[in-house]
């Protein structure tokens, strides 16, 4: 695209001028992104800025899977730029999930677990969620309590039963990814099963089911009989 200062565009049909005037929607993916940029570099304006990042990232739907390395490796992307990018993106998944949020639904099946978790949970890191439900075993809540690197995430008892009790919770279910794509459950994943049921019992709120997702499948202790 042309290169052009926003300085040299007519003050009206500036992005921050626009969006003022006539809302969010009347701009584009890119005008949106220069907002969220602020500045551009010598000889590069933010509009023609926010063009390259997403014509890196493959468009809008893709910008998500950017990560801090890539944003850096763009010339007028630093740090200050790849962290505002990525927190912006991160709000956006957050707003996602509390939109689509099964809060109320009662859950007796895996499968449809797994159809709500497999487009929200990270491609990159381990993400431990917890879904907590009341006696009629009726969705109360779902958090991200854990995250880790691409093979490893660090599950702590008491966090998930604080949680539990703080809701009033009679049963909980919990959920992580793979990164890998294998959702063949490790040994560590059997160990901290094992454990959550045992502590679950003495607690009074049963463990229903863990299950280990990917993009394509899942693996339900439940259905498995390892529960």
């Amino acid at each position: 695209m042309e290169n052009v200062k926003i300085k040299k565009i007519p003050i009206n049909d500036r992005p921050r001028e626009r969006l003022i005037n006539f809302g969010t929607k009347s701009l584009s993916n890119e005008e949106l992104l220069s907002i969220v940029l602020n500045s551009g570099t010598k000889g590069s304006s933010v509009k023609n800025l926010a063009s390259i990042i997403l014509s890196i990232a493959g468009g809008i739907n893709n910008l998500g899977n950017l990560t801090y390395h890539d944003l850096i490796k763009i010339k007028g992307v630093g740090n200050v730029k790849a962290c505002i990018i990525l927190s912006l993106i991160e709000l956006g998944k957050r707003m996602n999930r509390t939109m689509d949020t099964f809060s109320g639904v009662k859950l007796n099946d895996p499968k449809k677990i797994f159809d709500f978790y497999k487009s929200r949970i990270s491609k990159y890191q381990e993400e431990f969620y917890c879904i907590y439900l009341d006696a009629k075993k009726y969705v109360i809540e779902d958090k991200l309590l854990f995250m880790g690197t691409a093979n490893h995430s660090l599950v702590h008892p008491r966090d998930i039963f604080k949680e539990a009790y703080n809701l009033n919770a009679t049963f909980i279910v919990c959920v992580h990814n793979h990164p890998s794509g294998d959702v063949e459950p490790s040994n560590d994943d059997y160990n901290v099963t094992l454990r959550l049921k045992e502590v679950g019992n003495l607690m009074g709120i049963k463990l229903l089911d863990h299950i280990i997702v990917s993009e394509n499948k899942y693996y339900s202790f439940l259905e498995n009989g390892r529960i």
